[in-house]
C-alpha cells in the first residue's frame, strides 16, 4: 500500500495527540508514503480554528492531500452508498479516496467502512 487515508476518527485521534496515531502518521512520512483526507471529513472534525491549531498545522502540510469533494466525486460516493446500502456519504468517500490511492484507512468505525469495501486494508485507531 502507498500510503494511508484518514477518516474523522483518524483527525480525532491526531488532535487529541494520540500517541498510536501520531507515531503512524510520522512513520508514514517517515517511508515517503502519502496522507490523504477526502474534505468531506475535515467538515466532520473542524469546530474552531483558533482552538484546533494541531489539526491545522497537519492539514495545511504538503505531504497531506485533502481530496475534494465535487460532483463527480459526490456521485460515485452516493452511488456506493446505494449499492451498498448505506447512507454516509462522507464514509463512502473515505473508501473510495482509499481505492483509487491504493491507500491503508486508518479508521475508528471499521465497521461502516467493511461494508463498503470487504477488502479495504484498515488500522483501527
Amino acid at each position: 500500500m502507498a500510503g494511508l487515508t484518514l477518516d474523522a476518527g483518524a483527525l480525532i485521534a491526531f488532535e487529541r495527540n494520540n500517541r498510536r496515531i501520531v507515531g503512524l502518521i510520522a512513520r508514514s512520512l517517515e517511508l515517503g508514503q502519502s496522507l490523504a483526507i477526502p474534505a468531506g471529513v475535515v467538515g466532520q472534525v473542524w469546530r474552531d480554528g483558533r482552538r484546533q491549531a494541531r489539526l491545522s498545522r497537519f492539514l495545511a502540510a504538503v505531504e497531506v492531500d485533502v481530496e475534494i469533494l465535487d460532483d463527480q466525486r459526490a456521485r460515485a460516493a452516493g452511488q456506493l452508498c446505494g449499492v451498498k446500502g448505506t447512507a454516509d456519504v462522507i464514509d463512502a468517500s473515505v473508501v473510495l479516496c482509499a481505492q483509487a490511492r491504493e491507500h491503508r484507512i486508518v479508521t475508528s468505525d471499521a465497521a461502516d467502512l467493511r461494508t463498503l469495501d470487504p477488502k479495504a486494508q484498515l488500522i483501527v485507531v
